[in-house]
């Protein structure tokens, strides 16, 4: 519970609080997209050579079954990764893609992914080399969508790490630095740049009259709500559509659930100095507390926080007015992997074995706070070349797989098969 200071603030402020609704940055502003429809139709994409050959591959030796399996799954609405540095090149990949989806009636998810530092040098590593050239790479990004119809996820990992960010940085619980330090970044000004470029393609992207953005949200088995919420907040999520969560991840779908709406709660709680004179995000309950992150049904004592200390309050303006989020399914069928085997880094995120693809992208979620269900990551395609911590990436085998595992968003054959065998729902009934 909060402590007595802040009841007492809250008791006072209730009345001011009403104002506050309709006040800039404190509430989800409505934009020209509005809600998606229920029966909204997402975008196939064409399966990539090394799907396709794959699926050929298993339908010439017999292997039919599987062969069908691999086709639902590839045939199944999911997003189209952008990584192409070439600011004019990406243009026209986007504007190719976008006017494929709006002539079959459906709405294409782009993912745009060229951030300097991106993923901290690890299997994703790359991106944009300069601030500059990223804003020049999101302009043309965004002058591919056009006026067309689009939903954009905007920098998956983009917030869950910032190069030489501290957590909660300007509040009074501000820690040192997270784990990605890299060298070629200026400590004193990379995280000020990261959020200056996500403000910036926020504020590009829904300057397009058709077009959603939704921020990342990390998930459940990382960041806790009020550090999440604090950095969407400083991202720009109140002029965007939202918050993303779970992408390229594994976590169940009702834990991201809750988690989300947590987060969605805490940017409205968290407000700004100006406005309740304080701007704790830092108070916010969490998956860590009063929960507890590893007993899902201790998770209830965060719902109770949020409904005593968000819920309760007068200006409180329902949640249909708070910023929404759309879940990653594509892979969190079976959830989240338990190794059992001790490595020295079990990379639990990495390629995990016995996964399988979860619920069907839709906009029919029967919940005010949830955009939509979507796959982001493309099911079947490796993570990283994951080690476990044994060894050198790209040398080392995959004990988990008996592989080299293939580099990140390379298609992975043994995995891809075992995310459709394993799809909850199956794939086909």
């Amino acid at each position: 519970m909060v402590n007595s200071r802040l009841r007492f603030t809250i008791v006072l402020s209730t009345l001011f609080l009403f104002l506050l609704i309709a006040v800039p940055g404190l509430v989800k502003a409505e934009t020209p997209t509005g809600d998606l429809p229920a029966d909204t139709q997402f975008f196939v994409p064409r399966a990539s050579a090394l799907a396709r050959g794959h699926i050929n591959f298993l339908h010439n030796n017999g292997q039919r079954a599987d062969a069908r399996l691999l086709r639902a799954m590839t045939q199944t609405p999911q997003a189209v990764w952008f990584t192409e540095p070439r600011p004019t090149r990406v243009q026209e990949e986007v504007r190719r893609t976008v006017r494929q989806a709006n002539a079959q009636g459906a709405i294409p998810v782009l993912v745009a992914y060229n951030l300097p530092f991106r993923d901290c040098a690890q299997f994703s590593a790359g991106g944009a080399t300069s601030v500059q050239q990223y804003m020049t790479w999101i302009d043309n990004f965004a002058a591919g969508i056009g006026n067309l119809n689009a939903i954009v996820i905007l920098e998956p990992d983009g917030l869950g790490i910032i190069p030489w960010y501290k957590q909660f940085r300007g509040l009074p619980s501000e820690g040192g630095y997270e784990w990605c330090q890299p060298a070629e970044a200026d400590e004193a000004t990379a995280a000020d740049d990261r959020f200056a470029m996500l403000n910036y393609a926020v504020d590009t992207l829904k300057a397009r009259p058709n077009v959603r953005v939704y921020l990342d949200g990390t998930h459940s088995a990382w960041l806790g709500a009020g550090d999440t919420a604090h950095r969407l907040v400083q991202a720009g999520v109140l002029r965007a559509d939202g918050f993303f969560l779970n992408v390229s991840n594994y976590v169940e779908t009702e834990r991201l659930e809750k988690y989300g709406a947590w987060v969605s709660k805490c940017i409205w709680f968290g407000g700004d100095a100006a406005s309740w004179g304080y701007n704790h995000f830092d108070w916010c309950a969490s998956q860590y507390y009063p929960a507890n992150p590893n007993d899902f049904s201790t998770w209830v004592l965060t719902d109770q926080w949020y409904a005593d200390n968000v819920e309760s309050q007068g200006a409180y303006p329902g949640e249909e007015a708070l910023a929404g989020f759309v879940i990653d399914t594509g892979r969190n069928g079976q959830g989240p992997w338990t190794p059992t085997v001790s490595y020295p880094d079990p990379q639990v995120w990495c390629n995990p074995p016995g996964r399988g693809v979860g619920l069907r992208p839709t906009a029919d979620t029967g919940n005010a706070l949830i955009d939509a269900l979507l796959w982001i990551k493309i099911p079947g395609e490796s993570d990283g070349e994951c080690t476990r911590g044994l060894g050198p990436a790209g040398t080392t085998v995959d004990p988990e797989w008996g592989v080299i595992d293939p580099a990140a968003g390379v298609w992975f054959r043994q995995m891809a098969l075992e995310l459709a065998h394993n799809a909850n729902p199956p794939l086909i009934p």
